[in-house]
C-alpha cells in the first residue's frame, strides 16, 4: 500500500478470517485456558444441578435434626410433592407430584442464561464465537443476536426482576435458618452461615448486573435532576466492575449450598451448632 507521502509500507494481517484455517491467531500465550475453564466449570455445574433437581430427595433439613435448612434449588417449595416442613405457606401447585424443583428452576436459570457476562462466557467457551480476543471465530458467519433464537436474550431485563424475587425468597430462607426447632429459640450453625453467604452472593451478583445499573441510571439525560437515581448508579457502578467475579462465586456457591444441605439431610454429615 502507499500513503499520501509516497512511503511504502508492508501491510500486517493479525489473526485470520472468520473460521480461519490453519493459523487462527498470532497469539503465543495460553489463550485457550480461559475458554477451557469456562466450559469445564459450566459443564460440571449443569451436570450437578440437573442431577440435584431430578433426584428429588435430601433437599430439606427439618425439626428431626433441629434445623430449618432448604436447598436453593427447591425454594420456594410450592408443590404438593414437597416434603413435610419444606412446603411454603402457599401451595400453588398442589397437583404437582414430581420434583418440585422443576417449578422454580426456570426463573434463576433464565436470569443466568441471558446474563450479559454469561453470554460472553458460553459464546466463547462452547460456541467459539470467538474463543478469545484476537483469535479467529469458529464460525464462517456472524449474525449476532439479531435473529432467533439469540434475539430472545433481550428478555434479560425481565428475568432480572424474576431473579430479584428469588433472592428475596432465599434471603427469607437464610433468616429462617437461624431457627433451631426442637431446641427452642434461635442459634447459628454452619448451615445458617452457608445459607446467609449464598443469599449475599446472589444479591451481589444481581445488583452488579448491567440490567440493575441501567435500571438506576438508564434513560436519564441529566443526573442533576435525578439525585436519587444518580446515587444508586454511583453505588452500583463499582459493583458492576466486579460482576464477573460475583457471577462465578454465586454460581459455584449455590451448588455448594445445595450439596451441604443434601449431605446434612442424608445424614452423611452433621450441621455443627456454633452458638
Amino acid at each position: 500500500m502507499t500513503t499520501l507521502d509516497n512511503t511504502t509500507v508492508t501491510p500486517v494481517v493479525i489473526g485470520a478470517p472468520r473460521g480461519g484455517p490453519d493459523a487462527p491467531t498470532l497469539r503465543q500465550d495460553r489463550w485457550w485456558i480461559q475458554p477451557l475453564v469456562t466450559v469445564t466449570v459450566l459443564t460440571v455445574f449443569v451436570v450437578y444441578s440437573t442431577w440435584a433437581v431430578f433426584v428429588n430427595k435430601d433437599y430439606y433439613v427439618g425439626i428431626a435434626m433441629h434445623r430449618d435448612l432448604i436447598s436453593p434449588f427447591y425454594s420456594p417449595c410450592i408443590a404438593g410433592s414437597c416434603v413435610a416442613g419444606a412446603k411454603g405457606t402457599a401451595i400453588v401447585a398442589n397437583w404437582w407430584r414430581i420434583t418440585p424443583a422443576l417449578i422454580v428452576i426456570g426463573g434463576p436459570l433464565g436470569f443466568r442464561l441471558t446474563c450479559y457476562y454469561y453470554r460472553r462466557a458460553y459464546y466463547r467457551g462452547f460456541w467459539q464465537s470467538p474463543p478469545n480476543c484476537a483469535v479467529a471465530d469458529g464460525h464462517r458467519r456472524y449474525t449476532g443476536e439479531s435473529r432467533f433464537p439469540l434475539i430472545l436474550q433481550n428478555v434479560h431485563r425481565y428475568f432480572f426482576l424474576i431473579g430479584v424475587f428469588f433472592n428475596v425468597i432465599l434471603t427469607i430462607d437464610a433468616v429462617m435458618a437461624f431457627r433451631m426447632p426442637g431446641e427452642g429459640g434461635i442459634g447459628v450453625s454452619v448451615g445458617t452461615l452457608v445459607l446467609c453467604v449464598n443469599a449475599i452472593l446472589l444479591w451481589l451478583y444481581s445488583v452488579s448486573c448491567h440490567a440493575a445499573r441501567h435500571l438506576c441510571g438508564g434513560h436519564v439525560r441529566t443526573f442533576s435532576t435525578h439525585p436519587v437515581r444518580y446515587r444508586l448508579w454511583k453505588l452500583l457502578t463499582p459493583l458492576n466492575g466486579r460482576h464477573m467475579q460475583f457471577a462465578w462465586a454465586s454460581l459455584i456457591f449455590v451448588a455448594l449450598t445445595d450439596l451441604y444441605v443434601r449431605l446434612v439431610a442424608s445424614g452423611t454429615i452433621t450441621d455443627p451448632k456454633l452458638f
